[in-house]
């Protein structure tokens, strides 16, 4: 596929998808929807690549959610439509390779499409959160459901119910987990290629298989997702075959965060 409304770019084990809309604030619209289902498709059969920058172009807007003027197309019967976030987000296309999200500026409805299957989220200090949808008369569902996954309901349910009059700043979603650092704008990009490189240098079908497991028991009582999590750690670590010989293994220099 010829991309339009993303870039794709991969090298040294990192996936980078950016965004690529900035006139229309990063809105996605159908040709994006497709465009991200192929690209994660990519990603998830290309065993070079190890883990993924998420990232949008411009300083005004990460996304601001479905273009309301070309957005998605819908069949007239409507038990055939489709939740845009099944093209959209990586896990619903499953890909299992850690996801490294970069938000920039607005960040704002459906674009919780990725920000609920992302990773690790980072955001610059302009960074901004807000969901219009109950503002303009709409139900927010979707998006809030995935979030509840993330951070406590309180806040899924204030970001859901309170619309356009308030934002969620970089500092409140780092209070609240939704993001795990704030870095400068300029530094932003600069910041999600060394976690995805760091990420990419270990073995990946240790990433992968811990990714998987910890997101597959988000649906799973306690005690069953224990009893899968013995599973995987035995299927991605057999025995007699470690991936690092800790013998000769050199530990990185770790920092605090």
């Amino acid at each position: 596929m010829n991309y339009e409304t993303i870039l794709f770019d991969a090298a040294d084990h990192v996936a980078t998808i950016t965004i690529n809309r900035p006139d229309r604030l990063n809105a996605f619209n159908q040709r994006m929807c497709e465009e991200f289902q192929d690209a994660w498709e990519r990603i998830r059969e290309d065993d070079a690549i190890h883990s993924v920058v998420l990232r949008a172009v411009g300083d005004r807007a990460f996304c601001t959610g479905v273009d309301v003027t070309n957005g998605i197309k819908k069949p007239p019967n409507f038990w055939a439509w489709d939740d845009p976030g099944v093209r959209l987000g990586p896990k619903a296309n499953r890909v299992w390779k850690p996801v490294v999200c970069a938000v920039n500026g607005m960040c704002a409805g459906g674009a919780f499409y990725w920000l609920n299957e992302s990773d690790i989220i980072i955001c610059n200090q302009s960074a901004t959160f807000f969901d219009p949808h109950v503002t303009y008369g709409m139900t927010s569902a979707l998006e809030p459901i995935g979030l509840a996954r993330r951070i406590p309901l309180g806040e899924v349910l204030r970001w859901a119910l309170v619309g356009l009059d308030e934002r969620m700043s970089a500092e409140r979603a780092l209070q609240i987990g939704l993001v795990s650092e704030i870095t400068s704008d300029e530094r932003l990009w600069e910041r999600a290629a060394v976690l995805a490189a760091i990420i990419a240098a270990k073995p990946t079908v240790a990433t992968q298989g811990t990714t998987k497991a910890i997101w597959e028991s988000l649906d799973m009582t306690r005690s069953g997702a224990q009893q899968i999590g013995l599973m995987y750690t035995q299927l991605a670590n057999p025995v007699g075959q470690p991936q690092v010989d800790r013998r000769t293994f050199v530990r990185p220099e770790w920092k605090l965060r």
